[in-house]
């Protein structure tokens, strides 16, 4: 499991998220500079290097917010897939460099993904980037940008990349390299993933940071709940799944025990 209630977590968050607020403003000052200048020295080639740079602007993944496709709320930060008439809903709190996570996922991951097309519950996602405050680094973020342009591709290929990002093959070390920083390396997992093999649009979010800003603001909502401690978290219809540990409540670690404790927790 992956400690993030501490204070220092969470205030490292809302310095990142207040930090992308301001080099969002201060470009949007600069595109309205360059919008008038363009206006004012007319369709020459100076103008032609003006449009050249607006459109680069963003690059660095730090332009406007953009909500993926299939999310919901003000901000797009509800990620529930699932057949909408499914009476019951299992919340699923994860960062997608938690190793206990990743271990979560590759024992139960199948059978939640099964259980979701069978319509036992839809899933809502709740997506951290504190381990990029615990560890260093930016791979939570950069990953979570890159499951954002999964899901604006589809529910399902969020599922499977998100389900091939936690594999063993691909996971890794809590104490390695963050090879999630890594847009070349998110690509290379997105490659096994048959609907974002190749996928042009998918490859262009991932390197450019179109859901950077949208990352942000996934990992502010999971910051926001209050009685998630650790990470991975699991509940059903809003009770939490496991057994007891110093962190809280340690998610099953295997497809039985999932099962028996979702069974308890239905909503016939």
């Amino acid at each position: 499991m992956s400690n993030r209630n501490n204070q220092a977590n969470k205030q490292a968050a809302r310095e990142r998220l207040r930090a992308e607020r301001e080099r969002q403003a201060k470009k949007d000052r600069l595109r309205r500079q360059l919008i008038v200048g363009g206006a004012i020295v007319g369709v020459l080639a100076i103008a032609g290097g003006i449009a050249v740079a607006v459109a680069n602007m963003g690059d660095d993944g730090d332009g406007p917010l953009v909500k993926p496709a299939n999310t919901s709320g003000a901000k797009g930060t509800t990620i529930v897939v699932g057949k909408p008439e499914a009476k019951n809903t299992l919340d699923l709190f994860e960062d997608p460099r938690c190793p206990g996570c990743a271990s979560f996922e590759q024992a139960v991951g199948a059978t939640v993904e099964k259980d979701i097309k069978d319509g036992k519950y839809k899933a809502s996602y709740h997506l951290g980037t504190f381990l990029d405050g615990n560890l260093q680094g930016t791979g939570s973020k950069n990953a979570l940008n890159a499951l954002g342009a999964s899901l604006n591709v589809s529910p399902d290929a969020f599922l499977k990349y998100k389900y091939a990002l936690f594999s063993k093959e691909f996971h890794p070390e809590e104490t390695g390299p963050d090879k999630f920083a890594d847009d070349s390396y998110l690509i290379k997992v997105a490659d096994t993933v048959p609907a974002l093999k190749g996928n042009a649009a998918f490859q262009k979010a991932v390197k450019s940071g179109t859901y950077d800003r949208w990352a942000l603001e996934v990992s502010e909502a999971f910051n926001s709940v209050k009685d998630v401690k650790s990470t991975p978290t699991i509940k059903l219809n809003g009770t939490v799944l496991g057994t007891d540990g110093p962190q809280g409540k340690a998610a099953p670690s295997s497809p039985a025990a999932f099962n028996s404790l979702v069974n308890k927790e239905l909503k016939k």
